[in-house]
């Protein structure tokens, strides 16, 4: 099999903030020598060496390394991951570690985007969300990573507890004028276990109403367009010739291989998810065991499925030819009643050729899918 996508956890932050669920440890960095040992024993399951068009470092927070940590890290992957010619890669960061010797560090070891997790940019709402930053520390990080050529993915939360349209308009405004070449808006989610859902539980903060929710990312369209950047997926918006060419590999469901704890990796059929907590992770490579957390094996109909879903997430849609060359099926063997409600109820349009989600029908995404999965 030709893999030439991978993804490398780094489960290091120095705070949890209260949404996040992610496989994660914070203030233990005790343990960061013997995660890059357990890294390089698993990547010693790659026989022959990797010729990848992306790599992606997610968290965690990989800048949390620092830059001395960032070069050790690169240093063990070249053993197995090589960078074919034009080869994207990208590593997550939180703002305040993006230090001139951290973008020095990154574009030596051959960094081309920094997904930024500024969140917002308004002091309020980053309290709200339980960051550590500050919007000046949004901006400071954007400005060193351009003056490197580094181009800059930032991420935008949206519907934090408190939060209003105009705060989110205002985020708009400023996030447009860093002039990040994508722009990622996520809306909260308030996943179970997280200090934020226990805080809900008990009263203590509210979720924003749905309809301002829809408002506020209705906005986050609207502005974002207007600025120049292409909506090519539900949540992220890219400048032309800026796309995440990594995420794009996830939605055409290529393969790709994945190192690290709670890394999923898939080839086509099967996802193998490792061991999700980072100490058992670590022991079981270590101790030479299987370190597997779960495997969730795909039936050729069910990838069939998720690829209509992955799929259609896209502004660009599904082309049936495509379709069926990759999945072995036709699109409306699998999906062609559910297409017909959506294009009556102007959530899609088909023109015999490709089938892609309107406007309506990207922002009421996530309630169509069981039309797909539960056929």
């Amino acid at each position: 099999m030709n893999i030439r996508h991978a993804y490398v956890h780094v489960p290091f932050c120095r705070h949890r903030c209260g949404y996040c669920d992610f496989t994660l440890v914070a203030g233990r960095d005790d343990l960061v020598e013997r995660y890059f040992s357990a890294i390089e024993r698993e990547l010693s399951r790659v026989e022959t060496p990797l010729h990848l068009d992306t790599l992606y470092l997610g968290g965690g927070t990989p800048s949390h390394l620092g830059p001395r940590g960032l070069r050790r890290l690169f240093g063990i992957l070249r053993t197995r991951l090589a960078s074919a010619a034009q080869c994207e890669v990208t590593v997550e960061a939180n703002p305040l570690d993006v230090t001139d010797a951290f973008v020095e560090a990154a574009a030596d070891c051959g960094v081309t985007r920094v997904s930024l997790g500024g969140q917002s940019l308004d002091a309020t709402t980053l309290r709200a969300l339980d960051r550590d930053h500050a919007p000046v520390d949004v901006v400071a990080a954007a400005e060193r990573l351009r003056q490197r050529g580094i181009v800059v993915n930032l991420d935008l939360m949206i519907a934090a507890p408190g939060q209003s349209v105009a705060d989110v308009d205002r985020d708009l405004e400023a996030a447009v004028g860093l002039s990040s070449e994508h722009v990622s808006v996520y809306c909260l989610t308030w996943e179970k276990g997280t200090a934020f859902d226990s805080q809900r539980r008990k009263g203590l903060v509210a979720a924003v109403d749905e309809t301002v929710e829809r408002a506020m990312f209705e906005r986050a369209i609207d502005r974002l367009e207007a600025a120049g950047y292409e909506h090519y997926e539900v949540s992220n918006f890219a400048r032309p010739g800026f796309r995440c060419r990594h995420n794009e590999a996830y939605w055409d469901c290529r393969p790709w291989e994945a190192f690290g704890p709670g890394a999923a990796r898939f080839d086509g059929r099967t996802r193998s998810t490792n061991h999700r907590s980072v100490t058992a992770w670590i022991d079981r490579v270590l101790a030479g065991a299987d370190f597997t957390g779960d495997r969730d094996a795909m039936t050729d109909e069910q990838a069939a499925r998720e690829r209509i879903v992955v799929g259609l997430r896209r502004r660009d849609g599904i082309d049936r030819g495509p379709f069926l060359d990759a999945s072995g099926f036709e699109l409306d063997t699998l999906s062609g009643s559910a297409i017909g409600g959506w294009v009556a109820a102007g959530l899609a349009i088909d023109d015999g050729r490709r089938v892609r989600l309107t406007r309506e029908g990207m922002l009421l995404s996530d309630g169509l899918w069981a039309d797909v999965l539960g056929a």
